[in-house]
């Protein structure tokens, strides 16, 4: 039987202090969502740990009264909740996600790549120089609406640009329904003007290039200089990996706070949601052209060519809208496709193993 949350933390006595049996993974983000999936013997056998640290060959893993590293678990990830089996650790139980992250990882062979699971808000951090790209915050953005997960805007260096009110409104143009945050990523800004996000028991993560600031604002949201940080290379504005790999940090005041190594390459996929909610001024226009297989080109009655026409609407956004649903439609379609060819030769796989028992008892 599953229990509701309550039956897992026992409430707190008044003037009495935090739940000391509780206090540890309340503070790693536990949460109802997560309670309520487990059963009492699953509870007692299997208990509860976060995934906080990913390397190539092992998982960090922590809960209460359990601080260790374990063999990895298959299809998890940093963020995610374990039921962690003692005696077999990469057997633990992945509890079900409330968001998660992932891209099509670099290279050829069309995999998935998990990037975190169990985030609240997705901080997309961009420098005020070179680094600044419409296109590349586009897809952080869109990525974080596919994962139900608010996304906000963080610019950084705005002190050393000449003009850093244009890297804001460009920002802004992106989407209403993402606010945009200029700051220091040294000293107290972070913590002043990221605080309505860095709340007790929240999980936020820091996404961007190499060299705009996330470990930097990890630090500073921290109060430590316990994550390397290096310079741009002044010639680019190009940064240097400083982190090597995905990483939880409890911070001060309760928050957690995922830092990530630089992505150089972001490839979309299964992500035609976060795109349309990311484009929904485009969809909406869409919606009002005569044709509904309109193409958007040189239809009669097309609303978006008319929107063009009248200023409304910037070419470049329109453009970078067709490579985003073109590139997201292929590189899902080809999962898709070695999806289906994987069905198809596991059912082979057992079909031949099935004759091959039949044959054997046959002899027998």
């Amino acid at each position: 039987m599953v229990r509701n949350y309550s039956d897992f933390f026992p409430a707190r006595p008044k003037n009495d202090g935090p739940d000391k049996n509780t206090s540890r993974l309340l503070s790693l983000g536990w949460q109802p969502y997560f309670a309520q999936q487990i059963s009492s013997d699953e509870l007692t056998a299997t208990p509860p740990v976060r995934v906080v640290e990913v390397h190539r060959n092992a998982f960090h893993v922590v809960g209460e009264g359990l601080d260790e590293a374990i063999l990895p678990v298959r299809n998890a990830t940093v963020g995610d909740w374990l039921l962690l089996d003692r005696a077999h650790p990469p057997s633990s139980r992945v509890l079900e996600r409330q968001s998660l992250l992932k891209r099509r990882a670099p290279g050829t062979d069309r995999q998935i790549q998990l990037i975190a699971a169990n985030i609240d808000t997705v901080f997309v951090v961009s420098s005020c120089n070179q680094d600044f790209n419409i296109a590349r915050l586009e897809r952080y953005i869109a990525l974080a609406f596919e994962a139900g997960i608010d996304p906000v805007i963080v610019l950084t260096k705005s002190d050393l640009a000449s003009d850093p009110e244009n890297y804001v409104d460009q920002a802004r143009t992106i989407s209403n329904s993402v606010p945009v945050v200029t700051l220091d990523a040294r000293g107290d800004e972070p913590g002043l003007k990221l605080a309505a996000w860095c709340k007790p028991g929240k999980t936020v993560a820091f996404l961007g290039s190499s060299g705009v600031g996330k470990s930097t604002l990890t630090n500073a949201l921290s109060g430590t200089e316990d994550i390397a940080t290096q310079a741009i290379r002044e010639d680019d504005a190009k940064g240097r990996h400083t982190t090597t790999h995905r990483q939880l940090h409890v911070v001060p005041g309760g928050c957690l706070v995922l830092d990530t190594p630089g992505m150089r390459e972001l490839q979309l996929t299964d992500v035609a949601a976060g795109i349309d909610d990311l484009f929904s001024d485009l969809n909406e226009l869409a919606s009002r052209c005569r044709f509904t297989d309109c193409r958007h080109e040189t239809e009669p009655g097309c609303a978006v060519q008319a929107a063009l026409a009248d200023g409304t609407l910037e070419p470049g956004r329109l453009n970078r809208w067709r490579k985003l649903k073109a590139e997201e439609a292929f590189n899902s379609a080809s999962l898709a496709e070695r999806r289906s060819k994987d069905r198809a030769f596991g059912k082979m796989v057992r079909s031949v193993m099935k004759q091959k028992k039949q044959k054997t008892w046959g002899l027998e």
